[in-house]
């Protein structure tokens, strides 16, 4: 049966997606040169402040950046007004009886053209290309600065987000794996795309659009008030109708957009589970049912993604017309002032081009403002990645010593969650070379103890040493170099074969690595491979099989030379035939190391040491294999098939 449209939206619209159009046609969220909505964030006094620590690095640049940003509004604003004085003449040269009373602007930049050509009385087509040719100058002037402007601010940008995102990766890699185990793989990620990308547009784009347009705003409400005040005032009447207007509209889009957002996450997600799980699909022959709920959750898209471009679509229009009604007005009244006031026809053509440009900063910074939010609420989510607890030694973490495998626990608690205990004063010892090995049920504790060794987790109470020595005495990187693992879920990088076995010890020569790869039994199938140890892997490795990926997994143990081994799982993705070829070379890789074995497959641990027969955290049987079939307990029953490991 299949599942109701809010089933699916609640199940499959955490899917990151893409943006298709936000409202007024501004920068959209999500892809490249868009945002993505983070929502608001919560401490932006702060958050501001750390961000200007990564882009105050760079104050003197930032310093000739707003400078030219002056500049380049300033030449845009007197370029503007260099035409008043060129029509002024032009309307005396055709009307020599018209009276013109120009404004105090007008007269200075008449003064300007005059200075140049060195008379007030030049012929009306020499004072134009003059004009002309300083206008020209002007534009080149504001050319180069928004040039200068643009690449400096790319450079702060990208310069401080490299240093950001170098931070994040550093940080993450001092980060426990406690933290890794509570966060969502795809979140983490989200930090170094969404998050470090909106703080990307809003440096090299919201920024400096705000910035510029406040500026714009400012100097452009100075010449129309030094050009006409009454027509300032018309104009100014107009702005709570814009913002009312634009407001309104962006409310009612935003709501709908957020729709969109949702309803596309949801087809995203649902698309990407059903792609992956194909093969599932068919087996099971749920084509029709998948046809079904893909189609809710297609229609359900449609009709929010309608609403939101609709609204978006009007905003445009709307806005626009409201700007051409107030250009209509102010032209009407400075019509009537150009008869009754002596308005000059060069002021009603420069304040009609303000006008119109007076309303441009105002939807600029308006439309700028999510960016900067989705961008600041971005900030935020980083930095609480870089404010998370680390993982640290203690002081007395000095000892660097040789180590020689002699592992004890000594009463030891454990839990994930300190109000839930999954070790109950577990006590074991393994002398240098033995072989210990854990079986038990699926959750019985046997993998939180190699988590323990390695100090993934630290204990709540009890003791774990080597060669005597408490292992929270011992630096975490110092101890991680002599414990070698080999995990049931396998991971290869991208990379060779030969980097990838060499990740185990990054100084080993050629030589080593391929011994490692023999002890292995993964000589033979790698030799086969097309380059041999030359191979490329991607994909973690999706051109070789489970059982392939588990033997590089091994070699890459063999080559640490670590003296203490820990085998999870290691050979439950093989067949039995690779079984018994990794056996043979475990039984090599495992000589003279203290090696510690979690096996479903009670076969593979017979020859142990000792043999710990775990049950919901506690010990309840341990000896070796003959001594555990005498007792006729627990592991008797596993390995008669009494009962079966569950």
């Amino acid at each position: 049966m299949a599942r109701s449209l809010e089933e699916l939206q609640k199940q499959y619209r955490h899917a990151a997606a893409p943006g298709k159009g936000g409202p007024g046609g501004g920068p959209r969220p999500g892809g490249r040169g868009g945002v993505r909505m983070s929502g608001k964030p919560k401490n932006t006094r702060q958050t501001i402040a750390r961000l200007l620590g990564y882009v105050g690095k760079y104050k003197w640049r930032l310093v000739v950046v707003f400078i030219c940003m002056a500049l380049t509004t300033v030449t845009s604003l007197l370029a503007s007004y260099m035409l008043a004085p060129i029509i002024n003449r032009l309307t005396l040269a055709v009307m020599p009886e018209a009276t013109i009373d120009p404004s105090p602007l007008e007269r200075l930049a008449d003064r300007i053209i005059c200075s140049f050509l060195g008379t007030s009385d030049a012929d009306a087509w020499v004072y134009i290309v003059m004009a002309l040719s300083i206008l020209l100058a002007v534009y080149l002037i504001g050319v180069t600065s928004s040039y200068l402007q643009s690449k400096l601010m790319l450079s702060v940008s990208q310069n401080s987000i490299s240093a950001l995102r170098t931070d994040l990766f550093a940080k993450l890699q001092k980060l426990p794996v406690r933290y890794f185990d509570s966060n969502a793989t795809g979140d983490v990620m989200s930090r170094f795309t969404n998050d470090i990308d909106n703080i990307d547009v809003m440096l090299n784009n919201a920024l400096t659009s705000t910035v510029s347009g406040l500026i714009t705003l400012v100097g452009t409400f100075i010449f129309m008030l030094s050009t006409n005040w009454i027509l300032t005032l018309i104009t100014v009447i107009f702005i709570p109708i814009f913002a009312l207007g634009g407001g309104t509209i962006a409310k009612l889009s935003s709501k709908h957009y957020s729709g969109q957002q949702y309803a596309l996450g949801a087809v995203n997600g649902y698309v990407e589970e059903m792609v992956t799980g194909q093969k599932v699909v068919k087996v099971f022959n749920h084509e029709d049912v998948c046809q079904e709920e893909f189609d809710t959750l297609n229609n359900d898209l449609r009709d929010k993604q309608f609403k939101a471009q609709f609204f978006g679509g009007i905003m445009g229009p709307i806005m626009g017309n409201t700007s051409q009604i107030s250009y209509g007005v102010t032209i009407g009244v400075g019509g009537i002032l150009m008869c009754t006031a002596g308005f000059t026809p060069g002021g009603l053509t420069v304040f009609a081009g303000y006008s119109k440009q007076f309303s441009m900063p105002i939807n600029q910074i308006s439309q700028q403002m999510s960016t900067i939010f989705a961008a600041l609420a971005g900030a935020e989510r980083v930095f609480a990645v870089m404010d998370a607890d680390p993982e640290t030694d203690r002081e007395s973490a000095t000892q660097v010593f040789p180590i020689h495998g002699d592992v004890r626990l000594e009463n030891v608690t454990f839990g994930y969650d300190e109000n839930k205990t999954v070790l109950h004063d577990i006590s074991l010892y393994a002398h240098p070379g033995q072989k210990i090995a854990f079986v038990g049920s699926t959750g019985a504790g046997k993998t939180t103890i190699t988590n323990l060794l390695n100090r993934f987790y630290d204990i709540q109470e009890g003791r774990i040493t080597i060669d005597g020595v408490d292992i929270r005495d011992i630096p975490r990187s110092h101890l991680r170099e002599n414990i070698a693992v080999v995990l049931q879920d396998t991971h290869l990088f991208s990379g060779t074969v030969m980097e990838n076995i060499r990740y185990g010890r990054l100084d080993a020569t050629d030589e080593e690595v391929i011994e490692a790869a023999k002890l292995a039994s993964a000589h033979s199938f790698i030799m086969r491979l097309e380059n041999g140890y030359d191979t490329v892997l991607t994909g973690d490795g999706a051109n070789l099989s489970q059982g392939q990926r588990q033997l590089l997994n091994i070699a890459r143990a063999a080559v640490s030379k670590a003296p203490i081994l820990v085998l999870d799982e290691a050979t439950s993705s093989v067949d039995t035939r690779t079984e018994r070829h990794i056996e043979h070379g475990m039984d090599r890789l495992m000589k003279n190391r203290t090696t510690f074995v979690i096996a479903h497959r009670l076969s593979t641990v017979r020859n142990s040491n000792a043999i710990m027969v775990l049950e919901q955290g506690r010990i309840i049987e341990r000896g070796d294999h003959d001594e555990l079939l005498a007792m006729k307990g627990r592991y008797y029953q596993l390995y008669t098939g009494a009962i079966e490991l569950a």
